[in-house]
C-alpha cells in the first residue's frame, strides 16, 4: 500500500479536491432523512401548505446539490486514477528497461507483463475507490449511527451494538484475503508465460500437432489460477452476506420496536421513517466497507508485486576504477579468469538458460586488440551468448575481470560503454514499424549511413525491390520477412552507427553461404575499424577471423588463427572436416 499512497502524495491538490467534494456530497445525502422527518414531523402538523413546499424545495435542492457533487467527484476520481495509473505504468516501464539480466530472470517476463497489465489495473481501481467509496461508505455509516443518536439514542442503540462485530469480521477477513490474492496474481504470471510461449512458438505448435496438448496445459494452469481466485473471493465474500443478516435483523429490531415506542408516545412516527433511510444508508455504508477492504486487499498485493520492481536498486553500481582487477597489457577487449553463474532465478531464467545453475562460463581469458575481429565457436549451449552479454555488462561475472578500452566494465555508465557497440542478437527483434525506422531505432541517422549500412549487410536488394522501400512496414516480429530479411535488417541496424564494437551473434545463420560471404566481405572493406565479434556456427564465417576461441561446455578449449586451431584443436578441426566436406561433396 506504500506505493499506492506514494503516488496519491504525487497529486495531492487534485486528490485532496475529490476527497473534498465528495465529503460534501455526502454531508448533503445525509441531510435529505432529517429533513424528511422534520417535515413529517413539524411541518405537515402545522396545516399550512407554503412551509411544506418551502421545506420540500429545500429537501429537493439537497438531493440535486447531493447528485452534483457526487458526479464532479466521482470524475475528478476517475481522472486522478487514470493518471496515477499512468504514472505507476510508466515508472514500472522504466524500471524494467534498466533491470539487469539477473534481475530481469528473477522476475522473469510473464510476472512483468502481468505486473504492467492487471496489477496496475488493480492500483488504478484502489486508487479511484480511495477517492470515492473510502470517503462515502465510512461517512454514510459513521454520519447514519450519528443522526440516529441525535434523534432516537435508544434505538440507535441498536446499530451501535452490531458495528463493532461487523467490523471485527472485516478486519479479519482482509487480513486472510491479501495473501490468497498474492498467491492468484502468481498463478496469473503462469498463465501469461503460457499464452506467450503459446504466441510466440505458434508455428511448432501447429506443426507438431500439439495443439490439444497446449489446450491441456494452459487449461491446468488457468483451472489452478481459478480456484485459488474462487478461494480469495470466497473468502473476502463472506463479510457480506453476514453483514446484510445482522443489519436485516437490526432493521426488523428497529420497525417493531419503533412502532411500540410510537403506539406508547415515545417517539414521532417521522423519525422511524428517517431511521429508515438511515438503516439503509448505514448498511450500504458497511457494505461499501466491505467493499474497501477487497478491493484494498487485491490493491495491496498488487501494489506490493509492482513495489518489488520499483524499488529494485538498478543503480549502474559503478566501482571505482582502483576497486577493480586491472587488464595487462593495451588490449581493447579482454577477458581475465571470468566466472559465470547465472544463479537461481524464476522459473522462466531457469527455462531460458536451460535450468542449470552450473557455471555457464569456466575461467575464460582472452584479449582482442582495436580492430581486430574475434570469432566464437562451439555447441549450442556452451556459452558464446553468454560471453556478448558480459561484455556489454548485461549480467555481471562471478568472478575475475572483463575490461573494454583498459577499464573494467562495471565502471562504466551504461549508456557510455552501450553507445561503443553495435549488435545484432541470435533472436534480435523486428519492430512493427517501417524498416527506416527498423534500422535507425531512433538514433536520427542519415539517410546516406542507412542505406550504406544496408547495402553492407546485403538488404539493399530486396529493400530497394520493394515498392516503398525504406518506408515498407515491416509486420509484428516481421512476420511479413523471410528469415534471411530479417536476419539483413538486424545486421543493418547494428552497423548503421559505426560502432567501435560490432557484434554478430549467430545473425547469418538464415542466410547463404553466398550472401554470408559477401555481407563479411562489405564489413571487412567498409567497417574495418570496428573490432568484431562474430559467433557462429558455421566455420566459413569465422576463419578469416583473427583469432577464433571454441568453446565447449563452457570452457575455452581452443584460441588461435584458423590454421593454428587445425594443428591444435581436435574438436575444432573435426567440425571444419565436416562442415567443408560437405560443402565441397
Amino acid at each position: 500500500m506504500k506505493l499506492i499512497f506514494r503516488y496519491l502524495a504525487r497529486f495531492k491538490k487534485t486528490v485532496v479536491l475529490a476527497v473534498f467534494i465528495k465529503l460534501l456530497g455526502t454531508l448533503a445525502e445525509l441531510t435529505i432523512p432529517y429533513i424528511f422527518e422534520h417535515i413529517v414531523d413539524h411541518v405537515v402538523p402545522l396545516g399550512k401548505l407554503p412551509p411544506v413546499i418551502l421545506w420540500g424545495l429545500a429537501m429537493f435542492g439537497a438531493a440535486i446539490l447531493c447528485r452534483m457533487l457526487n458526479v464532479t467527484a466521482n470524475r475528478k476520481a476517475v481522472d486522478n486514477a487514470h493518471r496515477i495509473s499512468y504514472e505507476v505504468r510508466q515508472a514500472l516501464f522504466r524500471k524494467t528497461a534498466n533491470l539487469n539480466g539477473a534481475q530481469f530472470d528473477a522476475f522473469g517476463l510473464p510476472s512483468l507483463i502481468s505486473r504492467m497489465t492487471s496489477d496496475s489495473y488493480n492500483v488504478q481501481s484502489a486508487v479511484q475507490q480511495f477517492q470515492t467509496l473510502c470517503v462515502r461508505a465510512p461517512i454514510m455509516l459513521i454520519g447514519g449511527v450519528l443522526m440516529t443518536l441525535l434523534m432516537d439514542a435508544a434505538l440507535a442503540l441498536i446499530l451501535v451494538i452490531m458495528l463493532p462485530v461487523l467490523i471485527a469480521l472485516i478486519l479479519f477477513v482482509s487480513s486472510r484475503g491479501i495473501p490468497l490474492y498474492k498467491k492468484v496474481q502468481a498463478k496469473l504470471d503462469t498463465i501469461v508465460r503460457i499464452m506467450r510461449e503459446n504466441i510466440t512458438g505458434i508455428r511448432v505448435v501447429k506443426a507438431l500437432s500439439k495443439e490439444d496438448y497446449e489446450k491441456r496445459r494452459f487449461a491446468a494452469a488457468n483451472d489452478d489460477m481459478t480456484k485459488s481466485d474462487i478461494t480469495a473471493a470466497t473468502i473476502m465474500a463472506i463479510p457480506g452476506p453476514v453483514m446484510q443478516l445482522c443489519l436485516n435483523t437490526g432493521l426488523t429490531l428497529v420497525v417493531l420496536i419503533g412502532a411500540g415506542r410510537v403506539n406508547n408516545g415515545l417517539m414521532k412516527p417521522g423519525v422511524i421513517l428517517a431511521f429508515l433511510t438511515y438503516f439503509n444508508m448505514i448498511a450500504m455504508g458497511v457494505m461499501g466497507v466491505s467493499r474497501i477492504f477487497m478491493t484494498m486487499s487485491k490493491a495491496s498485493a498488487s501494489a506490493d508485486r509492482i513495489d518489488a520492481v520499483l524499488q529494485m536498486d538498478t543503480e549502474e553500481n559503478i566501482l571505482p576504477e582502483a576497486q577493480g582487477l586491472k587488464p595487462s597489457g593495451d588490449e581493447f577487449i579482454r577477458f581475465e579468469h571470468v566466472d559465470f553463474s547465472y544463479g537461481e532465478g524464476s522459473e522462466d531464467a531457469a527455462d531460458f538458460h536451460g535450468g542449470s545453475r552450473e557455471k555457464a562460463l569456466s575461467d575464460i581469458s582472452f584479449s582482442i586488440r582495436r580492430g581486430e575481429s574475434l570469432g566464437i565457436i562451439g555447441p549450442t549451449g556452451c556459452g558464446k551468448s553468454t560471453i556478448v552479454s558480459l561484455l556489454m555488462h548485461f549480467y555481471d561475472a562471478t568472478s575475475g575481470g572483463v575490461f573494454v578500452d583498459g577499464r573494467d566494465v562495471r565502471t562504466y555508465e551504461k549508456d557510455a560503454l552501450r553507445r561503443k557497440f553495435g549488435a545484432a542478437f541470435q533472436n534480435d527483434m523486428i519492430f512493427k514499424d517501417s524498416l527506416r525506422e527498423n534500422i535507425d531505432f531512433g538514433r536520427g541517422l542519415s539517410e546516406e549511413a542507412l542505406r550504406r549500412a544496408a547495402r553492407d549487410a546485403q538488404a539493399a536488394e530486396y529493400i530497394e525491390s520493394l515498392p516503398e522501400g525504406l518506408d515498407f512496414q515491416a509486420a509484428i516480429k516481421g512476420m511479413n520477412l523471410s528469415g534471411g530479411q530479417k536476419q539483413r535488417l538486424m545486421v543493418a541496424r547494428a552497423l548503421a552507427a559505426d560502432p567501435e564494437i560490432l557484434i554478430l551473434d549467430d545473425a547469418s545463420s538464415a542466410l547463404d553461404y553466398r550472401t554470408d560471404a559477401a555481407m563479411r566481405k562489405a564489413i571487412t572493406e567498409n567497417h574495418g575499424d570496428s573490432t568484431l565479434i562474430m559467433i557462429a556456427q558455421r566455420v566459413s564465417s569465422v576463419m578469416n577471423m583473427s583469432r577464433i576461441l571454441v568453446l565447449d561446455n563452457g570452457r575455452m578449449i581452443g584460441l588461435g588463427t584458423h590454421e593454428e586451431l587445425l594443428r591444435s584443436c581436435p574438436a575444432y578441426r573435426e567440425i571444419y572436416e565436416i562442415q567443408m566436406g560437405a560443402i565441397t561433396a
